[in-house]
């Protein structure tokens, strides 16, 4: 028994030292990065929202800038229930009239106090022990009414009008965490009940932030089988919601809102299954991640190779074969194998290729060709493509990939490849292995 236990122990401390050296790369990444996260009122009621707050230090521990909005919905409705009033919401905004508006008010205070105060634990023996984290709120959103719409008045139900994104910034570059509450003001002085993914939308927009991050009820995007949608670029968002597949409303609108942000300068947006302990960790210091990723179309697109780009790649790997870098292909079995091969495009032109080749019997697979137009190098597009083969290679079900280089060890070996024996090769591969060229093979475990 004792030994059993010990072994589990290592494995698991082995876990861990593989997880936290793979992560080491994230968290280079992310220092100096402005996210802005967002999670509903419900989070506050949930088990897992003092982890939240601990995995949030964690972040501002390792330098991430963070602006935190928070929704406060179930607890305005719990306030307006008590009074016997009328909860109303007309195209899921809510009617906030005069009685509405006190509940808000009590509301977002209420609910602002208890984050602002689980941010500021620091008990021993707890991961929040020693982070000493200062969170900054106050009237950084700036409103105005929505007024009324097909007959109907939203009374003080508002909308942004303003972020003071330099303020933000300020308090930003002190360290602090900037907490934004689903209530602002208007120049005359009216208070306005705003929705949190409005605000959270319009932060980042007008923060520049790197990310926006929405915690919601359920896994993200999923698609009629219920499997999670890992990646979405914005065309592909509009089909999802013009299908009829059903979601989830908070996650609807969190998709509408990662889109907009993503149209207007965000880079990535997240949506964040919020029941899953560490969500927040795994989805930003791990390969795939646990929710769904939104990115904005590029100018740039990966895709399929075709017949057509048979030109292209050859325009590209042609120096390369002369050098002595890749083997030589014809344009003949271009043709024959085009089908292996993954291009990125740049406005209708081939700026670089990779392809794949599997051994599915040895659930192995050749990387080979990954070539880059000498114009469009020390962008990372090499690694853009690494990645896109290597998740392909997963789906596909591989558990290694292999490579034979001459020239570009050391790139390989950069991202994780090991050298190897020719009789880590295919059978068949193995046979066809050319002495002359006297590559060097290197692996990859795709665990």
């Amino acid at each position: 028994m004792g030994r059993t236990l010990g072994k589990k122990k290592n494995n698991a401390l082995a876990e861990f030292v593989h997880w936290f050296r793979n992560s080491s790369p994230y968290i280079h990444a992310f220092r100096g990065r402005t996210f802005v996260i967002a999670f509903g009122g419900e989070m506050l009621s949930d088990a897992q929202f003092t982890p939240l707050v601990h995995d949030i230090a964690l972040l501002n521990s390792l330098g991430v800038r963070l602006v935190l909005v928070h929704g406060a919905r179930p607890q305005i409705e719990e306030r307006l229930r008590l009074r016997g009033a009328k909860i109303r919401y007309v195209n899921d905004l809510r009617v906030t009239d005069d009685t509405a508006l006190v509940c808000v008010k009590e509301a977002v205070g209420s609910v602002r106090v208890e984050i602002e105060s689980v941010l500021s634990m620091g008990v021993v023996n707890s991961p929040m022990h020693g982070a000493r984290i200062r969170v900054v709120s106050g009237n950084f959103v700036t409103a105005q009414p929505l007024g009324v719409h097909d007959g109907v008045d939203y009374c003080h139900t508002g909308q942004v009008r303003r972020i003071d994104a330099r303020a933000v910034h300020r308090q930003l570059d002190d360290g602090a965490i900037v907490l934004l509450s689903p209530i602002a003001y208007s120049p005359t002085g009216e208070t306005f009940n705003l929705a949190a993914e409005d605000i959270a939308t319009a932060a980042a927009i007008a923060l520049e932030a790197d990310k926006l991050i929405c915690l919601v009820d359920g896994p993200g995007v999923t698609d009629g089988r219920k499997r999670l949608r890992r990646e979405l670029t914005l065309p592909e968002c509009t089909k999802v919601l013009a299908s009829k597949h059903t979601m989830h409303d908070e996650t609807v609108r969190s998709l509408q809102s990662a889109m907009r942000a993503c149209r207007h300068g965000v880079e990535r947006a997240h949506l964040i299954d919020r029941n899953i302990n560490g969500a927040l960790l795994l989805e930003l210091f791990t390969r795939d991640g646990v929710g769904t990723l939104i990115t904005a179309e590029r100018f740039e697109g990966l895709r399929q190779a075709t017949v057509n780009d048979v030109g292209g790649v050859l325009a590209i790997i042609a120096p390369l074969e002369e050098d002595g870098t890749l083997v030589r292909r014809s344009r003949e079995q271009l043709e024959l194998e085009v089908s292996h091969f993954t291009v990125l495009e740049r406005d209708g032109m081939v700026v670089a290729c990779a392809s794949l080749y599997p051994f599915t019997d040895e659930k192995v697979g050749e990387l080979a060709c990954l070539a880059v137009h000498p114009d469009y190098r020390g962008k990372k597009r090499g690694d853009l493509l690494f990645d896109f083969v290597e998740r392909h290679a997963k789906e596909l079900g591989l558990q290694r990939l292999f490579v034979l280089t001459t020239h570009t060890a050391h790139w390989f070996r950069e991202r994780g490849f090991k050298p190897a024996d020719l009789d880590a090769l295919p059978v068949k591969r193995k046979r066809m292995y050319n002495y002359q060229r006297n590559s060097k093979v290197f692996v990859k475990s795709l665990d």
